[in-house]
């Protein structure tokens, strides 16, 4: 089939047209897009303004992993590294105490209360 000159040229328009339309058309849902984002965000130096909410946080859970605390227990000392166990442990009655912990240490304090590993 042969395309004239004006057909061709008439197709070039027409595609040319269509880019631009499709290209005006992704501007536009990129502007509504950044309005959308820019209606949601918050700027730091508001928040910085109103209240301050620090850049960082840093974990405390092991903040001083080698501090020790000593229990005694069935006369033996018992060394922790968790503070809050040493605490809620010194909190219980001596008997409750002892009864909580045998199981997890070794055969000599088992063997005080005549206990066997299971």
């Amino acid at each position: 089939m042969n395309c004239t000159e004006a057909y061709k040229e008439h197709i070039m328009y027409t595609f040319n047209g269509f880019c631009k339309v499709v290209i005006r058309y992704a501007a536009i849902n990129a502007w509504r897009e950044r309005s959308r984002r820019r209606q949601r965000e918050i700027s730091f130096e508001y928040l910085t303004e109103e209240k301050f909410y620090p850049f960082s946080t840093s974990d405390e859970y092991f903040a001083d992993p080698y501090k020790e605390y000593r229990i005694t227990i069935c006369g033996q000392t018992i060394i922790l590294t968790n503070g809050k166990l040493a605490a809620a442990l010194l909190s219980l009655p001596e008997k409750n105490r002892e009864t909580n912990i045998v199981p997890y240490y070794p055969m000599s304090i088992s063997k005080s209360y005549q206990l066997t590993r299971t």
